[in-house]
């Protein structure tokens, strides 16, 4: 089969009409392209045309339906906050890849929320905790502010964004251990003596801004979740925090560094390959929304040289699997990089992430009900009820 297909094939083979394909590309289920050879007409990448095919041959019982959206499956739920499509992140329409160019964390966190609380930030912040590493920080510094916060449900918009962008500095502070004025990609550039500005803080920023949201990742959805059931955005976005602790979500970083010692024992080709052999997964490249390669990283990387050893890695993966680095990968090589301390890697996640936890709160709480699905039972059948 042809990597891509005319509108007429993709139509005969999920028998859809015009207007159903042009929706399918909108909701980002198919990527189109211009015809080289006329570019009045449109293609389509004849793997995600499969990939529905197959979707369509399966039951579409309700159960199985629901079951299949729970893992890069259809959209389970309305969102304006942020979309991939186009092979590219967009945040409320806004390219991601652009808004790194010359925004910060702040500004984007800004238009995650929807514009709000463009003059709402406040220089009355709490010290932050000083002991233990950064994540233990900013667990700290949520839960003290969720364990006294109020619902955010019923509480006027205005003072839920100023509670946002509250939050995200609180949460700022508590990685930087300290409290100070100024952008956070600054302070943080500052508390890993990395100077307070140049090109060091600006490869910061674009990382923040990159990182900020990435439509219903797992901590997000954990976020919209508290967020669901009226919980203050503190608790909101301690339950984000919470999801992105994981080593499925947030443990990329630490899992990269074991390939790492894997690559410096064996060489790039035989640890590579070693992966494959055992059907291991090769953690910092591949992802399942960018095909073509994740262009988060692509940008990061165009920025700096990494590391000997990662680009070998690189080039390794690229060679045996197709695979390019995603934007994990980016993000070790870029502290690497600037020689930031150990644990980095993760704050720079949690601190940009951050940004979308308390967008997704807000938006949930405005415009959502309680998050409560129901679960398919597996277990042993019920005992039968006594005789009345």
């Amino acid at each position: 089969m042809a990597d891509w297909l005319t509108a007429a094939a993709v139509q005969d083979r999920l028998g859809l009409k015009p207007q159903t394909l042009y929706a399918y590309v909108s909701r980002g289920l198919l990527t189109a392209r211009a015809d080289p050879g006329d570019s009045r007409r449109s293609l389509y990448r004849a793997r995600e045309v499969e990939a529905l095919a197959e979707r369509r041959r399966r039951s579409r019982r309700p159960s199985e339906v629901a079951a299949g959206a729970m893992t890069w499956g259809e959209p389970v739920l309305a969102s304006a906050i942020t979309t991939v499509q186009a092979g590219r992140p967009w945040y409320r329409g806004r390219d991601a890849l652009l808004l790194a160019e010359t925004e910060t964390l702040e500004s984007v966190a800004r238009l995650l929320r929807g514009g709000d609380g463009v003059t709402l930030k406040r220089s009355d912040r709490p010290e932050p905790p000083s002991a233990g590493p950064p994540l233990s920080r900013a667990f700290l510094a949520l839960a003290a502010r969720a364990a006294e916060a109020s619902p955010a449900l019923g509480q006027p918009a205005l003072a839920r964004s100023a509670e946002a962008a509250l939050l995200l500095d609180i949460f700022a502070d508590a990685l930087a251990a300290e409290t100070d004025s100024g952008p956070i990609h600054l302070r943080l550039a500052k508390a890993w003596r990395l100077g307070p500005g140049g090109p060091a803080a600006d490869l910061i920023r674009r990382t923040l801004v990159l990182l900020a949201d990435h439509e219903l990742n797992p901590s997000a959805f954990a976020a919209r979740v508290a967020a669901s059931t009226g919980a203050s955005l503190a608790a909101s976005a301690l339950a984000g925090l919470a999801a992105l602790s994981g080593p499925r979500h947030g443990g990329a970083p630490a899992a990269l560094a074991r390939l790492r010692a894997e690559v410096l024992a064996q060489g790039p080709d035989a640890a590579v390959a070693a992966r494959v052999a055992e059907d291991r997964g090769i953690p910092g490249f591949g992802h399942p929304l960018y095909p073509d390669g994740d262009p988060r990283a692509a940008a990061l990387l165009a920025r700096f040289n990494p590391p000997e050893d990662l680009a070998r890695l690189a080039e390794q993966v690229r060679a045996t699997t197709g695979l390019a680095p995603n934007v994990d990968f980016a993000l070790v090589a870029v502290c690497d990089h600037l020689g930031a301390p150990e644990g980095a890697a993760l704050s720079l996640f949690a601190a940009a992430r951050c940004a979308g936890w308390l967008a997704h709160a807000l938006e949930q709480v405005q415009d959502g009900g309680l998050i409560r699905p129901r679960a398919r039972y597996t277990g042993p059948p019920p005992e039968s009820a006594p005789d009345a």
